[in-house]
């Protein structure tokens, strides 16, 4: 009599039961896998050292600083939505082997912002202004990057931006930072002393729509027979510098920025060149705070084109989380360190923002239609 198809046979091709040892191994062997990932969880949570800089306290100290705003970033939580494309001119393909340097059309999801935990700040001429990019290829890729107009980085490790974080604290008596908070912060930190000198040398234009956006960090480009090169990028506006005035500081427009970018792309779309500048053997990768020479070479890769501004809401902008690890086959992580230490910020502050009920954002529909 033949037997089922899905019956075992008796004989030496059936499994020998366990013995009570082997499953009490078996199952001690699952419960060390379980505890490694419960562990891990905790780790992200900061149970097992309080001192621990984790992404959990990182965002704490956002709040700490800022409040909790219900529904916002805890970084750059003042922000509106943009939407456009970017066109190819197919020159970034020697240095890279994705989609989106391919000559060609990819849509883009974008976002301006402010930095800090406050959605309702007022603009000001020494605001430090930020762009995030969603770039989606054709073949489902996605390419995400979040640059400011700021020529380096403040700090070098996530330390740093945590220390920077707590000592930029408004003292509740004036309002403003402790000076000596910010002196000690700074003589324990030379090079964001250094980046500083930097940074004010450069000044702020008038507006998002004629700024530089630099993505700061170093990444490792891969062309088509896997040859990796260091590069780091910057969005340069075809709208002409103007410098900001600091009488701007009196506007009684808290959203001049803002406002004054919605007037500009009424009246057109506004663009920017996608400049790709090429590391050299000795160019610092590890180190944002540290700028390369001048005298690297430049490639212009394709135009930004930003036609559309929109209020944050459900399915724009506002739900997408600016990770600049997400990123295309083609482009991978250089050795800096923030880049780990941003992505996991970033996801923590999703996951709590996410979680909670959202507010009307600072830069309201109305404000849109002007």
């Amino acid at each position: 009599m033949a037997m089922p198809s899905d019956a075992t046979p008796s004989g030496e091709n059936q499994p020998a039961p366990l013995s009570v040892s082997s499953k009490r191994a078996r199952l001690a062997g699952i419960g060390v896998v379980i505890l490694c990932v419960v562990a891990g969880f905790l780790y992200l949570g900061g149970w097992f050292n309080p001192h621990e800089l984790t992404p959990a306290r990182f965002v704490n100290g956002f709040e700490e600083v800022f409040g909790i705003h219900s529904g916002f970033r805890r970084n750059h939580a003042k922000g509106m939505c943009v939407t456009g494309y970017f066109d190819s001119n197919g020159q970034g393909a020697r240095l890279s082997k994705a989609v989106v340097f391919q000559t060609g059309r990819v849509p883009v999801i974008g976002r301006f912002s402010l930095p800090g935990g406050n959605p309702f700040v007022s603009d000001s001429p020494a605001s430090v202004r930020g762009m995030g990019l969603d770039f989606t290829a054709g073949n489902g890729e996605e390419w995400r990057t979040a640059m400011v107009d700021i020529p380096v980085f403040a700090v070098s490790t996530a330390q740093g931006f945590y220390d920077q974080l707590l000592a930029s604290k408004p003292d509740p008596a004036t309002g403003k930072p402790d000076p000596e908070k910010l002196k000690a912060f700074f003589a324990a930190h030379p090079e964001s002393a250094r980046a500083l000198t930097i940074i004010k040398a450069k000044p702020f234009s008038t507006g998002f729509d004629n700024s530089t956006f630099n993505g700061l960090n170093a990444f490792r480009f891969i062309d088509a027979d896997d040859v990796s090169t260091p590069v780091r990028w910057s969005m340069v506006p075809a709208d002409a510098f103007k410098p900001e005035d600091t009488s701007q500081s009196a506007n009684p427009d808290k959203n001049y920025l803002f406002d004054d970018f919605i007037a500009r792309i009424h009246s057109g779309p506004v663009q920017w060149r996608l400049i790709l500048t090429v590391g050299q053997p000795g160019d610092p990768t590890d180190d944002a705070t540290l700028p390369w020479p001048e005298d690297r070479e430049h490639v212009d890769a394709g135009t930004l084109t930003l036609d559309q501004v929109e209020a944050e809401a459900p399915g724009n902008c506002r739900d997408i989380n600016f990770d600049p690890l997400v990123l295309p086959v083609g482009i991978a992580p250089s050795d800096d360190p923030l880049l780990s230490a941003r992505s996991a910020v970033y996801s923590q502050s999703f996951t709590r923002r996410a979680g909670e009920k959202k507010e009307p954002s600072a830069i309201t529909p109305s404000d849109v239609q002007k």
